[in-house]
């Protein structure tokens, strides 16, 4: 069975750089991030950006995995990880931050989806308060569509543990987080992939609704799935799969760990964790095969 992960974060030395350099913490951005190191163990990622790239092959290559999407989480981080993609032969498919309150949005994705060679992009609308249904975002849909590019639409709970690491404020707005927000963009662009993350991340509900009201929405299995704690009753990892199924079918669910740092490197675990749940979903050998790498190699074919 071929795993394709479709939810990672590059985390390269200019991510950390950049909300450093925005952090109200004293010191200089080394002596920040030499802090965060060491009060959490975070083994900081190489000033070398081939070294970090090939750190996280090396990863992949522990774990079975033969691609895996990364995502560039800062604009401060894009050209870095676009060039680690363009040396990693294929097996990392890069997808860059996008917001589309800035002016210069359009432009910056056209460049990216376009010379940069990004595949796909990630938008937070609770993090930078936008409605992303709302007709404003339809330039970055528009390119999206013409580049055959997915869309990762952030919605439900939102923790970014470095910025609260660097006594960065929380500036997200979970009522710009509900999965129905998105339905009106996919009615409005039937042949765009939009993906909401983490099942929803707390709004499991809306995210089914918005699921069986339209085809083109998938769903990824990312991250430890924490926000299990704030449903109602004992629900568990199986039960959560058993629905998607239910409503996305296996196509349109997608494999993801939100593998992060290091020295934790690649969520082997959570890998794990899915598999024995989709067992216990009752998901035959094909749908498996389908969630856990299928799906991201149809959407994303080797360029």
């Amino acid at each position: 069975m071929t795993i394709q992960d479709a939810h990672t974060h590059f985390f390269s030395r200019p991510f950390f750089e950049a909300l450093a350099g925005l952090s109200p913490l004293p010191g200089d951005v080394g002596q920040k991030l030499q802090r965060v190191a060491e009060q959490t163990g975070l083994a900081l990622p190489d000033d070398d950006l081939d070294a970090h790239r090939d750190r996280w092959l090396g990863e992949m290559d522990r774990a079975g995995v033969e691609r895996m999407v990364t995502f560039a989480s800062h604009p401060a981080e894009a050209e870095a990880v676009a060039a680690a993609a363009a040396g990693a032969g294929g097996r990392l498919l890069p997808y860059t931050l996008v917001d589309p309150t800035q002016p210069q949005a359009p432009t910056f994705v056209e460049r990216a989806l376009g010379s940069m060679g990004f595949r796909g992009l990630l938008m937070f609308p609770a993090m930078h308060h936008f409605d992303p249904g709302a007709d404003s975002c339809n330039a970055i849909y528009e390119l999206a569509r013409a580049h055959g590019a997915p869309v990762i639409v952030h919605c439900g709970v939102l923790v970014v543990k470095l910025r609260d690491l660097l006594g960065l404020p929380r500036p997200y707005d979970l009522r710009y987080a509900d999965p129905l927000g998105l339905v009106p963009a996919a009615n409005r662009f039937p042949d765009v992939a939009f993906i909401v993350p983490h099942f929803g991340g707390g709004m499991l509900q809306q995210l089914l609704m918005a699921g069986m009201q339209c085809e083109n929405i998938h769903t990824d299995t990312s991250s430890s799935n924490g926000w299990i704690k704030t449903q109602p009753g004992k629900l568990e990892l199986a039960d959560v799969f058993r629905s998607a199924l239910d409503v996305f079918g296996p196509e349109r669910i997608l494999f993801g760990t939100d593998s992060s740092t290091f020295p934790r490197g690649y969520r082997s675990d959570i890998l794990d964790d899915q598999r024995r749940a989709l067992d216990a979903a009752g998901a035959d050998g094909n749908a498996i095969e389908m969630i856990l790498g299928g799906n991201l190699q149809r959407m994303l074919p080797a360029s």
